[in-house]
């Protein structure tokens, strides 16, 4: 745990810990609208939360050379990720063309 300070733990902690959050809000704010088009948004963040848990462990263990595996894991899901999210966001923009 010595490679990152204190503070910079606990940004990455409350960032992963904000982006849960997020999705769950977006799901509910999908949900109480009655649009499933968001509830999709929130299951594409889920390689974004991947990828900052990669990345957390990695740090974790001082990010030994025996895990760098988790780098090219962050990295894909990463990608991943915002792809589904770029995916997700043209599906919610589509649906609220279609509405009256």
């Amino acid at each position: 745990m010595h490679a990152l300070s204190l503070p910079t733990w606990w940004i990455h902690v409350a960032s992963v810990l904000e982006w849960v959050l997020a999705m769950l809000a977006i799901q509910r704010w999908g949900l109480s609208r009655g649009e499933r088009a968001w509830t999709w948004l929130a299951l594409a963040m889920v390689p974004a939360l991947v990828s900052a848990m990669a990345a957390c462990t990695w740090h974790l263990f001082d990010n030994a050379a025996e895990l760098k595996g988790l780098v090219v894991l962050q990295a894909g899901t990463t990608a991943i990720g915002n792809g589904a999210m770029a995916v997700a966001a043209w599906n919610i923009y589509r649906q609220s063309r279609l509405q009256p």
